[in-house]
């Protein structure tokens, strides 16, 4: 497999550095509000890059934290008169409901950074008895020019960066590129912690340090996030990480690109921001998982209406491969022709070519088009029927392929027909029988508006959920 690596800017064989166990460690979410379609996306990506490394044979630990203390969410408790804890468990339980809907497994581990603060306050006080960091006024800083690989991750040059919109502007700091570490407490209800600096809480970039080492090592197979993590938060990171154990922090550093909303970049300030938890209103988990998987991680993909009805066809597409093999394997008899296990047999060819487009810097819009090609050739085979065996092998492939992409894991025939629907489908084969085609059409639109459409096969009628 190979894999950009952001820290080399070129494509790369990826080679694991323990063959029993690949490390990954991806920014997770500030828990202060439902997610929105941005963050979903390295959700999805990684989640995809993780499912793909298992179906490879591979043993992955996932780890994916919770900022859960951080400015936003103590602003949040303020306005809501509860304590922070309160705010960032609930939106915790809430990232969980939605990140189900997105077929997004759990992570090995989903650590906290309320859970870890023994290791962070640790970690500061190494970086400070190392030299790389100093107190003033409670606070804690990292010296960032006493680094010297500062800026290799994100292609910066120290000299050029000035202080400003992606570097936080303090007077207390020596250098104005030097970064928080740990912050005094500013007031007596904001969350803190005691400390060897008094009592605080810890700066954003230094819980990722402190939570890949603790629950991955020192050196990580992938570290990967959001393009807009590269700097400063990512490069923040290899600085702490590297000044501590003298050793490289991360491998491979893999970044997703933006998402934009009909070609602008989402902001809440433009209105053009959108949680996943809303637009779960109007399309299934699933659907949204497509669109995100559509287009190359790297590239930018634009979120719009369009695109997403697009997504829903698409996924539609497979459903119905899924269940037409499902009707079959319901209403036919046998074992394999020795031209169907032929015909089994080249489909080899879709997951070759689907392990390929994977295996090329997770390309999972190419590895989507095979499995295009994998549906059209089963529709092929099966248009004037087929064996039972042949349609549960053809269905094996087809799951063993999208379950990779996270895709029709979602029953959509759970809960079965409802018998008022059946009654309407039971008339409706009368009327056919009867040659009353005008109710039998009647009945056929009926179904239609709710929802159900009806296919006519040599095995009998299929009833198709939309």
């Amino acid at each position: 497999m190979k894999i950009y690596n952001t820290l080399t800017r070129k494509k790369e064989e990826f080679v694991p550095i323990d063959k029993n166990e690949i490390k990954i460690y991806v920014c997770g979410p500030t828990v202060y509000n439902y997610f929105h379609i941005g963050n979903a996306r390295p959700f999805v990506v990684f989640d995809t890059l993780r499912k793909y490394l298992e179906y490879r044979g591979e043993n992955v630990k996932f780890v994916q934290n919770f900022t859960d203390v951080d400015d936003k969410i103590i602003n949040k408790a303020r306005e809501e008169g509860v304590a922070a804890g309160e705010v960032s468990e609930k939106y915790i339980e809430e990232y969980y409901k939605d990140a189900a809907a997105l077929n997004v497994k759990k992570a090995s581990v989903h650590p906290k950074v309320t859970e870890n603060m023994d290791q962070i306050i640790a970690f500061v006080k190494d970086l400070v008895d190392l030299g790389y960091a100093y107190e003033v006024d409670g606070d804690v800083y990292y010296s960032t020019r006493k680094f010297k690989d500062y800026g290799k991750l994100s292609g910066q040059n120290i000299e050029d960066l000035e202080s400003g919109a992606r570097i936080e502007v303090g007077d207390k700091k020596k250098d104005p590129l030097d970064f928080a570490l740990w912050k005094a407490r500013k007031t007596d209800d904001e969350i803190a912690w005691e400390s060897p600096w008094g009592m605080g809480r810890p700066g954003w970039h230094i819980e990722c340090s402190t939570m890949s080492k603790r629950y991955l090592g020192d050196t990580i197979d992938i570290h990967a996030g959001g393009q807009d993590l590269t700097f400063p938060h990512h490069e923040n990171e290899v600085a702490q990480s590297e000044a501590h154990s003298g050793k490289q922090f991360a491998n491979y550093w893999m970044h997703n690109g933006y998402i934009t909303i009909d070609n602008e970049k989402m902001s809440k300030s433009k209105g053009n921001f959108f949680t996943v938890r809303d637009i779960l209103k109007d399309y299934d988990g699933e659907v949204i998982r497509f669109f995100l998987l559509s287009g190359h991680y790297r590239n930018p993909i634009n979120f719009s209406d369009t695109l997403m009805e697009q997504a829903k066809n698409g996924l539609a597409r497979m459903q119905n491969a899924k269940s037409n093999l499902k009707h079959l394997i319901s209403t036919c008899e046998g074992a394999m022709t020795e031209e169907e296990k032929k015909t089994i047999e080249g489909f080899d060819k879709y997951r070759q070519e689907f392990i390929t487009a994977m295996d090329d810097d997770l390309n999972t819009a190419d590895a989507i088009s095979a499995v295009f090609e994998l549906i059209t050739a089963i529709n092929t085979a099966v248009k004037d029927g087929a064996s039972k065996e042949f349609a549960e092998k053809a269905l094996e492939i087809l799951m063993e392929l999208t379950a990779v992409l996270g895709l029709l894991q979602h029953d959509e025939e759970e809960g079965g027909i409802d018998d008022d629907i059946q009654a309407l489908v039971d008339e409706r084969q009368e009327a056919r029988k009867n040659k009353n085609f005008a109710r039998a059409d009647e009945i056929r639109d009926m179904l239609k508006e709710r929802g159900i459409t009806l296919k006519d096969t040599p095995q009998g009628v299929q009833i198709i959920k939309e």
